[in-house]
């Protein structure tokens, strides 16, 4: 195929091969019009694809079902319908889709939790900017292993109330306990009822297995606990020298793109976060997810809401794959990818976007949303 018309009478010509080879040359062709080809692909042309697909994945060997979906993982043109297609089959064959396929909604996901394996279920605790649903719905599950590996994903997006409830729990279960006091979203009032009820415990156990007056022990533990309290409540409240910075910075009318590209060519990448952060009135948290993700789709929508031009857009985009992995480690393609999203982009639709995620970080939904409109007015 190497006009770029796609011929849906040799699709279909290699659909009707029964041999190994046949089916595995034809998902190789649709994986790479799917991931390099998918803006050319006509609503009738994808339909076919996804057709063909459907009915044939249940006959493809694993091996080929498997490359396919570690060649559409990261593919933005992937169709929701052939994404759930793959994070449903065997585990080999989900793990990158459930990992990094930014086509899955919350719903899916859910889907996945509810009705799949426990490997499927680890997963997608392991995900990427899981929102407090799907996190909700992990926690739903009752297995430690699966809470565990949520807790100690710092990138989850775990509700107060979910985090209360887990700090409960944490009393019976230990391996709860450490991932929780690490999670850097950790609420202070929960991090010093964690402590309290931590020394408690561990006075109990004294006095159980040891010939221990209670005073004493008492005397010995409560400046111990007071210590502890205090440096749990600190960490978890303290700001960094770049936040306070970059508030000071915003306050004084002093940040502009210029300062910010400035301050990420030096390699300052913390404070180059809080003043993106600053700037764009977003959480740190979140520009530590949309500043880095492959893509650059929701750096795309920051940098346009902010004002930011077109140039200053791929600057951000490079520097940032850099301060990512420590060199330029992307392939050109992507920046072509990020700049003609940026390009369709339009203000307004940017700054609605803005002003949604400065109330509820929930960025994926949003980015789709804007594509879902793009389509629309396309079609």
């Amino acid at each position: 195929m190497a006009n770029d018309s796609i011929d849906g009478e040799q699709l279909l010509a290699l659909a009707r091969l029964r041999s190994d080879e046949g089916r595995a040359e034809l998902f190789a062709v649709m994986g790479d019009l799917f991931h390099d080809r998918n803006d050319i692909l006509s609503a009738q042309e994808r339909a076919l694809m996804l057709d063909i697909l459907e009915k044939l994945i249940g006959e493809v060997a694993r091996d080929v079902k498997r490359k396919l979906a570690l060649r559409l993982a990261d593919a933005p043109g992937l169709p929701r319908e052939l994404a759930t297609l793959l994070a449903n089959d065997d585990i080999d064959v989900a793990t990158p889709i459930l990992l990094r396929s930014a086509v899955l909604q919350d719903i899916d996901l859910i889907e996945v939790i509810r009705h799949r394996s426990r490997q499927h279920i680890l997963t997608v605790a392991m995900r990427r900017d899981l929102s407090s649903a799907v996190s909700d719905a992990l926690v739903e599950t009752g297995d430690r292993d699966v809470i565990r590996t949520l807790l100690e994903n710092q990138d989850a997006n775990i509700s107060r109330t979910t985090l209360a409830y887990l700090v409960e729990q944490s009393k019976a279960v230990d391996e709860f306990q450490e991932p929780l006091v690490r999670r850097r979203d950790l609420p202070p009032a929960l991090a010093r009822r964690m402590v309290y009820w931590v020394a408690a415990a561990l006075r109990q156990a004294l006095l159980t297995r040891f010939d221990i007056d209670p005073a004493t022990l008492d005397d010995r533990l409560e400046p111990v606990v007071k210590q502890e309290v205090h440096e749990a409540v600190a960490e978890a409240e303290a700001d960094s020298a770049a936040d306070v910075l970059a508030r000071a910075l915003g306050a004084d009318r002093q940040l502009t793109p210029r300062l910010l590209l400035q301050t990420l060519r030096k390699g300052e990448v913390q404070l180059f976060e809080a003043m993106f952060a600053e700037m764009s009135g977003l959480r740190l948290r979140l520009i530590n997810r949309i500043a880095y993700e492959p893509g650059g789709q929701g750096l795309a929508v920051a940098v346009r809401g902010m004002g930011l031009n077109r140039e200053e857009f791929a600057t951000i985009f490079l520097l940032t794959r850099r301060a990512r992995t420590g060199h330029a480690s992307f392939a050109p393609a992507d920046l072509g990818r990020a700049l003609e999203f940026f390009d369709r982009l339009s203000l307004a639709a940017a700054d609605t976007v803005l002003t949604r995620w400065r109330r509820d970080p929930d960025y994926l939904f949003a980015i789709r949303s804007i594509e879902e409109g793009q389509e629309k007015k396309s079609a």
